[in-house]
């Protein structure tokens, strides 16, 4: 499994509008994608600037290649991008080397 990992600022009342945003919008977009494989989207805030980080989980380059041609280029909604202060125009990706989720161990030969 490859996990891409994308980060924003916000404000946090948008903040919490982006994560709606996310539910409403970007889950079903991404589940129309074979290969997709769930999303976190995880928050560290304080008392001005909320960190947002998302992570996406896919089964391959591929999958991430049909959702994002150039697969170390964001994709950022322009709905989404009312919402953020700033966004970091390119995303990581890392092999999960070991997931423990739902009571399973899986590992992967990414390292």
């Amino acid at each position: 499994m490859i996990v891409r990992t994308w980060r924003a600022r916000a404000t946090p009342v948008n903040a919490r509008l982006y994560v709606a945003f996310f539910h409403r919008h970007l889950r079903p977009m991404f589940g129309a994608f074979q290969g997709h494989r769930g999303a976190l989207v995880l928050t560290r805030a304080d008392d001005v600037v909320v960190e947002i980080t998302v992570l996406t989980m896919w089964d391959s380059f591929d999958a991430i290649a049909a959702f994002a041609p150039d697969v170390d280029r964001a994709v950022v909604e322009d709905e989404a991008k009312n919402y953020l202060l700033s966004f970091d125009p390119v995303v990581q990706h890392h092999h999960c080397a070991l997931d423990t989720r739902l009571g399973r161990a899986q590992t992967s030969p990414g390292i």
